[in-house]
Order: structure tokens, then C-alpha cells, then sequence
């Protein structure tokens, strides 16, 4: 027997509330202090964690949909992230003092986790305050973390740490070394030997003395879905023994002293902080044998990896993590200290590169659902009943199946389960056959979906479904069609399978009754969702509320029902810029939220998604001819008589509209 999580087995002491639905949802696991749920049955996102200041989602998209700005839209929090930024520097400043560490921290942002201008602002913006710093893995990311950096903190502020990981070519490299002579506080990883030599070539050029890093290839594996980025068979990085080549060709050329940084890479999301005390253990052996060979190291990067517990298990599991931020910091310090006092060495400063743990709470996806699609539950008997009547013979299977569902109780389950499906499976035989007409496919269908659906609805009230029965809830699900594009806003939930916590954003102190997939607006059959959130299980469908038809004027003008928001939590990495234009469908939204000095929510900015126009410009048609060309379409339409003036006039508006908005649908 398998327990099961639908509502109405979940909780069975009376009255559905506010409470339940955060429960069911695991809001408080996932949610670590940012995300609740209210009295009102509404989440509510708090920035700093402070019950008395709290930011009502329903509230605030209610109040764009009144601006104009519709759904699908992003919501991002920058108190969020400041909190979060602030939160790591704490964790590391709090293990330090505690252990008497002395060599100090950074924590550096790779932008390609999030490369929007505003989050990479405001990250900077933070930088000089927090000792933080930026990374960059390609040419692009160089040339904006330099514009970054000139501006951070004011004019003539340098200070902010530069690391440059990723491939890089003459180009590259001599950019860098310029960058120094600016006065950027820039450090180029050596990514492969040929780096090195264009470095110094560079160095010497120009009268440089850089600040030099070294990424080597660690023994200890990652974990987890990157596990191949550590180890010696990584994509980066030198060997031992190419790191010791490395040191001889500094110390001949007279650079070893600008050796200043050791850099390792164990994986992104890293689930298993095992894991990380090992990588770290033999990175700081490696750190201490070279200083003491006379690099001049004073800085050992960690690299990525500190992970996000979407699931909210806090357990070694692909989608969670088990361990905190302050045991993170501690583990850390604590490493790299005992190593360094046992070779007596002094403590280099720390960095971390923990792009996905700083911003991944501050982003949130609201969705709209358009409509649903479900299996008839409750067939019309009478209707049933007459139709077989009217058979010259009923086939043998369909009368099987009608008695099936009307004799069915709560005890002979599985026998009624055994018996519709023989009973199916022989119908649909004999029609391929030709031995059965449609009408009677049809009626068999019916007859098995309700089956399927009573069984499933008795098992849920007993709070276990038997073995067999356990791929019923997939089976039976309804879907819901969301207004957004997997592909753009989502793209890892389709690439690698990463869960995503989603919650409806209202209407939580109600039961839902409902169990669907989510379906995207895109014409492809992997545009879904259909494995959420639920602590290590592989749960396939999720809990949802009937979607109302519309009573009036607060109707969606889409669709005909009752608006029915759903929210999509922990977004802040990776996703939008990975998103691509699957069906031309483009950038939703993004609008900034933050709390003023009265606790109120307040709009800070406003960034419209894509229009029609820009997505086709981005794949190279030209607007004005498309334009030009319906023009003279609807022209010789009206002359010759398939279209009426009024008709083509609507028409080219319909047209000139559309490519001037919004590429989701609107309200």
C-alpha cells in the first residue's frame, strides 16, 4: 500500500484552512522564512523575514492587473536579495569570529546565474558595502562586469573583486591586463596552460604586475546532476602536476609572487555538504604545499555550488540540500583553518561563488490558468442506458463495464479495477476488429474513466491506494492551461527536471479538490509541468482548485472564468536567462517590488516584456514588410468582395495591435 497526498486524505479534522493548504504545499520548508500564507488564504512573501512587514501576492496582482500589466508576469524582490546577500555575509562573518579565522571573506556573484541589468546593479550596488564581487565566464560578461565595477560604489571605486573564469584568448587576456592597469581589482583563473603564457606575455607588454589564479582538478567528485564539473575528468581546470609546471614557468619569468589565487570548482547545487567538506580539505592542501613553494597566495576560491532547497527535505536529494547557510560558513572556515594551522600557514581570504543561493528566492513567476481539461467523472447512466438498448447486440464488454461501475463499494475495489480494465482492453479489440460501432467505443471510454475516477475518489478517503492503483493519480489528472511558456520562463523544469515549488497565490483557506499537470500556451507536448514538490517523492501531480466560471466583469477576458493565479517560487537563477523563444513566445514582465518605509508594497520599476514586433525582429523578419504586405492583402480582399471595408479595416487593426503587444495572452 502507498500513502497518497490528495486534500481529502490529507487533513481530516474538519474545516479546510489557510493553515492545511501551507502544510500541503510545504510552504514553510521551501519557503525558509520568505514565503507564508495568511488568514486570508493568500501567500505572502516577506523580504526580511520580519512578520510585520509582509507583501501580499494576490494583492499585488490584482493592483498591475488594474495598471495594465498582465499575466504572466515576474515579480522580483529586492529586499529579498538584499537580505539574502546579507545573510550569507553574516553566516561567514559569524563562523569566522566564532573560530578565530583571519583571513577574511567575499562572496562573488557569476553573473551568467542572472545577467539582467537590474539584478546585476543592484548586486554591485551592495558590493562595496558587503566585500562582495562579481565574476565573469565569458567575453560579453567581461565587458559588463568592468562597466559594473566603474560605477559601483561611485566614481573612482576599484576595490570590487573581478574573477574571470571560462575560456579566454589573446583578446580576452590583454583586456584583463589593461583592466588592471585601470586600477580593476581583477584576477584571470588559468584555465589551461596556453592562458598562462599569454598572461605574462601581456604582463610584461604593458608593465603589469596581475593578480593571478589557478583552477586545478581536485580528486573529490562533485554530487548531484553537475558532479561532472569536479574531478579530473572536469571541463576546467589544471592538473597537479600542470599546477607545478605552472609555479616553475612564474618563478623564471619572475611572476610567482602574483600567484595570489587558487580556485577550485565542485559542482552547482550541491546537495551533500560531505561533498564539499572533502573538495575543500584538498583544496587547502593544495593551497598551503604551493604558498609554501613561494607563491603569493592570499586568496583560495571555493568556487560555486552552495545549493537551494526547492523541495524543503533539507536532505541529500537533487532538489533539496542538507545543511544551512550558517553549517555551509562554518564548514568552510573550519576547514581551511585547521589545514592552514597545521602547515602554519596564514589564513587566505575566502571566496565563494554562490551565484544560484543569492538571488534564486528573489524572482517569482505568477501564472494565470486559462482553462482545464478533465475526464467525465459522472457519466449519464440514462443516456448510457439507452444507447446500449439501442445496439441490436450490446458488446459483452460495455455491458462488463456498466456493471463494474454500479456495483463497485468500498470493499471490492480492486475486483472492479481488475474487471473495467479487462473489460476495456476487450472493447477496444473487438472495435479494431470492426465488431463495435464508435458509439459503443465511446460509451466504454466513458464507462472506464468514471470507474477510474470512483475508484481513485474511494481510495483517497481511505488515505492509501493499493499498489495497483498508484499510477491513477497521474492517469486521471486534469490539466490546467497556464498562460506562460515552459521553454522561456521555466527551462531547466524541461532540460533537467528540476522541481520548482508552485503554489496557488489565493483561495488557499478553500480545499482543493482538483489533481492536474500544468499545461504552457507553446503548440509542444513537453510545454508542461508534471513532477512537483513533495520532500523525496516522485509526486506527478499537484493539488488544485476548481477553476470558477466567470460571474462577471472580474472575469478573465481571455477565458470566461473566474481569475485563478498560480505561483512559481524560487526562479531567481538561471531561468530567465536560459529562457528562449519557443513559439515566439518572449520575456514576460519583470516588475521590481519592494516595501516602503511604512511597511506598504511599492512598485520600483517596470519592465514590459517582449512585444510581438521585437521577437520577430529577433529572428530577423522585417515588421514594416510584413506590415506592407497584409495591407495589400486586405486591400485586394475589399476589392474583390471577400471582405467588406469595415472588415479589413478591423482587420489591419487586429493586426497592428497584435504586433505592438504583448506575445502572452491577455485579458
Amino acid at each position: 500500500m502507498a500513502t497518497i497526498t490528495p486534500s481529502r486524505s490529507a487533513f481530516l479534522h474538519g474545516q479546510w484552512t489557510a493553515a492545511d493548504s501551507a502544510a500541503l504545499y510545504g510552504v514553510p520548508d521551501w519557503g525558509k522564512g520568505y514565503v507564508g500564507v495568511n488568514a486570508s488564504g493568500h501567500v505572502m512573501v516577506t523580504p526580511g523575514k520580519d512578520p510585520g512587514k509582509q507583501i501580499d501576492l494576490f494583492e499585488v496582482v490584482s493592483g498591475l492587473r488594474e495598471r495594465g500589466i498582465h499575466t504572466p508576469v515576474l515579480l522580483r524582490f529586492n529586499d529579498i536579495l538584499t537580505h539574502r546577500l546579507r545573510e550569507i555575509r553574516g553566516a561567514f562573518d559569524g563562523a569566522m569570529t566564532e573560530q578565530g579565522y583571519t583571513g577574511g571573506y567575499s562572496c562573488v556573484y557569476p553573473i551568467k546565474v542572472n545577467q539582467q541589468r537590474h539584478v546585476c546593479e543592484q548586486i554591485a550596488g551592495l558590493a562595496v558595502e558587503l566585500n562582495f564581487g562579481l565574476e565573469a565566464g565569458s567575453k560579453p560578461e567581461l565587458l559588463a562586469v568592468l562597466g559594473l565595477s566603474a560605477t559601483a560604489g561611485g566614481p573612482g571605486v576599484n576595490g570590487l573583486p573581478i574573477i574571470c573564469n571560462g575560456f579566454k584568448d589573446d583578446e580576452f587576456i590583454e583586456t584583463v591586463t589593461l583592466a588592471t592597469k585601470l586600477g580593476r581589482n581583477i584576477i584571470p583563473v588559468v584555465e589551461k596552460f596556453s592562458e598562462l603564457e599569454l598572461i605574462v606575455k601581456h604582463a610584461k607588454a604593458y608593465g603589469v604586475r596581475p593578480k593571478i589564479g589557478l583552477r586545478v582538478k581536485l580528486s573529490a567528485r562533485g554530487a548531484g546532476r553537475w558532479e561532472g564539473s569536479a574531478g579530473v575528468r572536469s571541463k576546467f581546470g589544471l592538473f597537479v602536476s600542470e599546477c607545478l609546471k605552472a609555479v616553475e614557468f612564474l618563478k623564471a619569468h619572475g611572476m610567482l609572487d602574483c600567484l595570489n589565487l587558487l580556485h577550485c570548482h565542485v559542482g552547482s547545487q550541491l546537495f551533500d555538504i560531505k561533498v564539499l567538506k572533502n573538495a575543500v580539505n584538498e583544496l587547502a592542501h593544495v593551497y598551503c604545499e604551493l604558498k609554501k613553494m613561494g607563491a603569493g597566495l592570499s586568496m583560495l576560491d571555493i568556487g560555486g555550488g552552495m545549493g537551494v532547497d526547492y523541495d524543503g527535505s533539507q536532505s541529500a536529494w537533487s532538489s533539496s540540500i542538507n545543511y544551512t547557510v550558517q553549517e555551509y560558513a562554518a564548514d568552510v572556515v573550519y576547514r581551511i583553518k585547521s589545514v592552514c594551522d597545521s602547515a602554519e600557514v596564514p589564513h587566505p581570504k575566502i571566496i565563494s561563488e554562490s551565484g544560484r543561493a543569492m538571488v534564486a528566492y528573489s524572482s517569482v513567476l505568477i501564472l494565470d490558468v486559462l482553462g482545464t481539461s478533465r475526464f467525465e467523472s459522472n457519466p449519464d447512466l440514462e443516456t448510457i442506458e439507452k444507447a446500449v438498448k439501442a445496439e441490436t447486440e450490446a458488446p459483452q464488454p460495455v455491458l462488463d463495464l456498466l456493471e463494474a461501475y454500479r456495483s463497485m463499494t468500498d470493499r471490492n475495489l480492486l475486483e472492479a479495477y481488475h474487471d473495467a480494465t479487462q473489460a476495456r482492453d476487450e472493447a477496444m479489440s473487438l472495435f479494431s476488429l470492426g465488431y463495435m460501432s464508435l458509439p459503443m467505443r465511446g460509451v466504454a471510454e466513458q464507462l472506464f474513466w468514471a470507474i477510474c475516477s470512483r475508484l481513485l475518489d474511494k481510495a483517497s478517503k481511505k488515505g492509501e491506494l493499493p499498489e495497483e492503483f498508484e499510477g491513477l493519480p497521474e492517469l486521471m489528472s486534469d490539466i490546467y492551461f497556464c498562460n506562460f511558456s515552459l521553454f522561456q520562463s521555466m527551462p531547466d523544469s524541461w532540460a533537467i527536471d528540476q522541481l520548482f515549488p508552485i503554489v496557488p497565490i489565493h483561495r488557499l483557506n478553500e480545499e482543493p479538490t482538483r489533481r492536474g499537470i500544468l499545461a504552457d500556451i507553446t503548440c509542444d507536448s513537453d510545454g508542461k509541468v508534471d513532477h512537483f514538490v513533495d520532500k523525496r517523492i516522485d509526486k506527478k501531480t499537484m493539488e488544485l482548485h476548481e477553476v470558477k466560471p466567470a460571474p462577471g466583469p472580474e472575469a478573465d477576458g481571455v477565458t470566461g472564468v473566474e481569475p485563478y493565479y498560480l505561483g512559481v517560487f524560487l526562479l531567481g537563477a538561471y531561468q530567465e536567462i536560459l529562457g528562449d523563444l519557443h513559439n515566439l513566445l518572449g520575456d514576460t514582465h519583470a516588475v521590481h517590488i519592494s516595501l516602503d518605509e511604512t511597511g506598504e508594497w511599492e512598485i520600483d520599476e517596470v519592465i514590459e516584456g517582449d512585444t510581438v514586433e521585437e521577437v520577430l525582429a529577433y529572428v530577423q523578419y522585417d515588421v514594416p514588410d510584413l506590415k506592407k504586405a497584409m495591407r495589400l492583402d486586405i486591400e485586394a480582399a475589399c476589392r474583390q468582395g471577400r471582405l467588406t471595408l469595415a472588415e479589413g479595416k478591423s482587420l489591419l487593426k487586429y493586426y497592428d495591435d497584435g504586433l505592438e503587444g504583448y506575445t502572452y495572452l491577455e485579458g
